[in-house]
């Protein structure tokens, strides 16, 4: 690509997290409140419904991603939801510790959890800010 042409970004196309089970992982995010739209064991991937959007969470098998605590600092990856403070309680209810209590943020609550391979995923909400959310 020369230094005059450019490229548009469009949206997302999926976010991959490397998991060491993918077995494992699927009934992890399962029990996380994620659906799966797909699962291809020959090829060691499984994607994880978002919402209405196309895109999502892929999962996918590394032979060397061993069980590990998240690093600190991680990468995150954040999706909207309702309520956070409530995704909270669903997650505590389904086994799942999140990292810490729901947080308050600019825009209103949110609350993290790691998978057993240290992806770490939060669940935020547009409380504080109705008008920027999916649903105002």
């Amino acid at each position: 690509m020369s230094d005059d042409e450019s490229y548009e970004l469009l949206g997302f196309d999926n976010v991959l997290l490397p998991v060491g089970d993918l077995r494992e992982a699927v009934r992890f995010y399962e029990r996380a409140g994620f659906a799966v739209g797909f699962r291809l064991d020959e090829a060691g991937i499984a994607s994880l419904k978002v919402g209405g959007e196309t895109p999502g969470l892929l999962l996918r098998q590394e032979e060397a991603v061993g069980h590990r605590p998240p690093p600190w600092p991680s990468p995150r990856v954040w999706l909207e939801v309702p309520d956070a403070r409530a995704a909270a309680c669903a997650l505590t209810d389904a086994g799942i510790a999140p990292l810490d209590r729901a947080f308050s943020v600019a825009t209103g609550w949110t609350v993290e959890f790691a998978d057993p391979w240290g992806n770490v995923i939060g669940l935020t909400d547009y409380s504080k800010r109705p008008e920027l959310g999916r649903r105002p």
